[in-house]
């Protein structure tokens, strides 16, 4: 059944896992499994120093720079209970230079959510904006 903004708010904020979905300039869509943390209608997304690349300059972020659109779907899934499949899919704006404080809010609210981030190895906090949610769940999800 069809979630509503609500609901498909609560499992976003839930979750913390998704796939983070940008477009890029002669591909088309490009997907990459990311962390996030929420406040209000922010979703804060990192770049961090915790695994090995050879740059902190990331296609999501070139990508963000061409096109600020972005999607990141987030689902649910049992093989054995499909009773419990839901997902949901937030729209989202980037926002270039965004405040200070709500950079910091959000990487302190990833620092508290995954204990690789305890002491914030974060080269930047990507900032996006939420600008829709849609979401589905079934029966028991």
């Amino acid at each position: 059944m069809r979630l509503t903004a609500e609901s498909a708010r609560e499992l976003l904020v839930a979750d913390g896992h998704g796939v983070l979905c940008t477009v890029h300039p002669r591909r088309g869509v490009d997907a990459v499994p990311v962390v996030y943390a929420i406040t209000g209608e922010y979703v804060g997304i990192p770049i961090d120093t915790v695994k090995p690349k050879s740059s902190t300059n990331l296609q999501r972020e070139r990508n963000l720079r061409a096109d600020p659109r972005a999607t990141l779907l987030v689902e649910h899934w049992e093989r054995e209970d499909w009773s419990r499949l839901w997902w949901v899919r937030a729209q989202l704006r980037w926002r270039e230079g965004t405040d200070p404080a709500l950079a910091e809010e959000l990487a302190g609210l990833l620092a508290s959510s995954f204990p690789q981030y305890h002491q914030r190895p974060f080269a930047k906090v990507l900032i996006l904006q939420l600008t829709g949610l849609t979401g589905w769940a079934a029966e028991g999800g």
